[in-house]
């Protein structure tokens, strides 16, 4: 499993092996040192070899930036109608696709303008969540 984080970098994913050993004490052990973690609100707050860290876990289905661009899937389900291809420009709050996810549709729209640059899955297919749908490259 994968977990994706935002810092004050850019994105980063860590796979759940690669994440530190939790110890019975409930600190953490991360290359043969101590870290000590503490969760606020959404917010991750590590101490770890004299270095206080900051990060926010990003989850699956929500967007990794800080624009209303997220052209994600909220949660597990179906493409029922795609109504776009690529290099077709779109306008924002334009419907992309329809999703069927628990038994109910939902609509994927254009967080901005642009234009279409990928495809990544068509009607009829299965999408996990926090799967990239479509991509939108911004018109200038």
């Amino acid at each position: 499993m994968k977990y994706q984080f935002k810092g004050h970098d850019e994105p980063f994913s860590l796979a759940k092996e690669e994440m530190a050993e939790l110890l019975t004490d409930g600190r953490l052990l991360v290359n043969n040192k101590i870290a000590h973690a503490s969760k606020v609100g959404d917010t991750w707050w590590i101490h770890y070899d004299g270095h206080t860290f900051q990060f926010e876990l990003v989850e699956p289905g929500s967007s990794a930036t800080d624009d209303d661009s997220n052209l994600s899937a909220p949660m597990p389900g179906k493409v029922l109608e795609l109504y776009v291809e690529v290099g077709q420009v779109v306008e924002e709050g334009e419907t992309l696709m329809i999703l069927e996810a628990m038994k109910m549709e939902h609509k994927i729209v254009a967080g901005k303008a642009g234009t279409v640059t990928s495809i990544n899955f068509q009607a009829g297919d299965q999408v996990e969540q926090g799967n990239e749908l479509l991509e939108i490259e911004e018109d200038e």
